[in-house]
């Protein structure tokens, strides 16, 4: 941990002791938040693994749809899920 996180994490941690209990519970939302946006940009390994799989089909000239093509059986997809 750089000197400047440890900086950081000290000054993060000298306010905490001055917030009262509701302002503590929003900044435990906030950064809930923080922590979940960052796991949704993660993709699993198997969902990595199919999208070079496709790319790599679309490189030895593998079949394209258009995107209008795309969206109808996306829609027909959450219709089944409904």
């Amino acid at each position: 941990m750089g000197v400047a996180i440890k900086s950081l994490d000290t000054q993060i941690n000298n306010y905490l002791a001055l917030l009262n209990n509701r302002q503590k519970k929003a900044l435990l939302t906030v950064a809930k938040t923080f922590v979940e946006e960052d796991q949704d940009d993660e993709y699993s390994d198997e969902f990595k693994k199919e999208l070079d799989s496709r790319y790599d089909e679309y490189i030895k000239g593998g079949k394209l749809i258009s995107e209008a093509e795309a969206n109808k059986r996306i829609r027909k997809i959450i219709k089944g899920k409904s």
